[in-house]
């Protein structure tokens, strides 16, 4: 080699150990004592091991105002690039908080959008790692430029490809919209905060002393406002969950989910035991989903939010299916704000990717009150109707015990879609429960009676067999069929394959308008 190449090259490897470094052994180590990982190890937890390939590792800012020059470093404080995840090709930009506490300028805005742009041209997943202090201030209203460029690319990439963000520090500010308009946001317990307005600012306004963790940490997100769909102790247990994600996401809207071999269960004789025929008793529907899916394949979204509905991913005989049930444990399973909010999206992100769709139904009601009143049930309710009638996805309904009035309806039924409806013999399909029925319907003839106690109860009983069961419904064709608890699996696999092929054309339109 003669001395220019080596001259060359000696060059290239510092600049290219310069980008490797980040912000240095110091920050680096800080980085390690708060329990958090670096960007590179981030990649490398969440790609296949050694497929990892960097893609622009040393663009820098140009930024040369407030000593920015000085501070420029190869790569601008995040890593982007490519891989496979179970073999299979995805995108990913890893924030470096060792660069600039991760802040976003120009350089480094155009480095996400770049691999935002492959991840939809080679129709693949993108996966965001946040943690950053937000804008770079140095860099004004390029920064902002940048922040608008990820969000355009977000929204075109919506229901095309899947799109995780996964937040391993602090995302505030304008930051958290990136998160906000992808498929599913990750966090950690310890580390991750998203908030619009930090403490200090929030103080300033209103005068209430809070921390960060209270304002916007994972607990907050996982449980109260909804904006977390999965939460992890730490950055490793998180990415791996986002890698388990993946495993049951098609590449994109044009291709299939994986087929994964594992072993498939049938125990639905349990389910008499499982679920009470006594629609006063609650159960956790959860036990009910362990009885027919391959086992130990269910995957819940949302777990701690709005938790009188799950839903979440699970495998039978070894393809993909989104669930959707009445948390008959939780508020009786009735329907609310958060539940129909919670509902909708996981329908809407199903039928984006050609998941079937499985509904278990034991529902009272929507949630009555002058809070829900106010907080715009009717808005949020009618997303749940909006969410399952749009979808052509295969649409499958088991009604277990109660079906009650619109959230019946609500619940993927025979008038808003559903392509097969199954109901236990224990099932109730009525305008509401007895007891209220005859409270309106049977008013005057209960206080017209000398025993009004006796001619309540001979009412209701009357009611209850005229109309609290199945079969009216099956003689109206409302339901397909009426089948054993122990039947279940043999007639859900059945249905499944049947409809593997469904092909749905609607009218022409742009897009509809959902009631947002």
């Amino acid at each position: 080699m003669d001395n220019i190449w080596k001259e060359k090259t000696e060059k290239l490897n510092e600049r290219r150990k310069s980008a490797r470094e980040g912000g240095g052994k110091a920050r680096i180590d800080k980085q390690h004592e708060k329990g958090k990982l670096t960007a590179r190890e981030r990649l490398e937890a969440l790609f296949d091991d050694n497929t990892f390939v960097e893609v622009n590792d040393l663009i820098a800012s140009r930024c040369t105002d407030f000593g920015m020059d000085k501070k420029k470093r190869p790569g601008d404080g995040v890593v982007t690039g490519y891989g496979y995840i179970h073999g299979r090709l995805a995108y990913a930009a890893s924030q470096d908080f060792t660069v600039g506490g991760g802040s976003l300028g120009e350089a480094h805005a155009m480095k996400i959008c770049r691999v935002m742009d492959m991840a939809l041209e080679m129709k693949a997943p993108f996966i965001s790692v946040n943690d950053s202090g937000g804008a770079r201030i140095e860099e004004g209203i390029d920064s902002l430029a940048g922040y608008a460029d990820i969000f355009y690319r977000n929204t075109i990439a919506s229901g095309v490809i899947p799109q995780i963000s996964v937040i391993l520090g602090p995302c505030a500010g304008g930051a958290c919209y990136s998160p906000a308009i992808c498929d599913y946001i990750f966090m950690t317990e310890e580390n991750s905060q998203m908030y619009i307005t930090g403490p200090s600012v929030v103080k300033s306004v209103t005068g209430e002393v809070i921390t960060a963790a209270e304002l916007g940490g994972a607990e907050v997100h996982g449980s109260v406002s909804g904006v977390a769909h999965f939460v992890y102790p730490d950055d490793l247990s998180c990415l791996n969950g986002v890698r388990r994600l993946l495993g049951y996401l098609p590449q994109s809207n044009e291709d299939e989910s994986l087929t994964v071999s594992g072993r498939s269960v049938d125990r639905c004789l349990q389910l008499p035991e499982i679920v009470p025929a006594d629609s006063k008793k609650g159960y956790d529907v959860r036990d009910v989903i362990d009885t027919f899916i391959d086992e130990g394949s269910f995957m819940e979204v949302q777990a701690t939010f709005a938790k009188n509905i799950v839903v979440g991913f699970a495998r039978i005989e070894g393809k993909t299916v989104g669930l959707v049930a009445n948390q008959s444990n939780y508020m009786a399973g009735s329907l609310e704000i958060n539940a129909s909010d919670k509902g909708a999206r996981f329908i809407r992100f199903c039928d984006c990717f050609d998941i079937p769709l499985l509904t278990l139904v034991d529902v009272p009601a929507f949630l009555p009150g002058s809070q829900q009143e106010h907080g715009g049930i009717i808005r949020h309710g009618a997303k749940m109707l909006y969410a399952y009638s749009e979808a052509t996805v295969p649409k499958i309904s088991v009604i277990m015990r109660k079906a009650y009035g619109g959230a019946y309806i609500a619940m993927n039924s025979k008038g808003i879609g559903a392509d097969v409806v199954f109901a236990w013999p224990i099932a109730e399909i009525a305008v509401m429960g007895a007891s209220g029925a005859v409270a309106i319907i049977g008013r005057r003839a209960i206080d017209a009676a000398e025993d009004s106690s006796a001619k309540r109860e001979e009412l209701i009983n009357e009611y209850n067999e005229k109309f609290m069961n199945p079969y009216i419904a099956a003689e109206h064709g409302y339901v397909d069929e009426v089948i054993l608890p122990e039947e279940t699996k043999i007639r859900v696999v059945s249905a499944l394959r049947m409809l593997e092929n469904k092909k749905q054309n609607r009218p022409f339109k742009k897009h509809g308008n959902i009631p947002l």
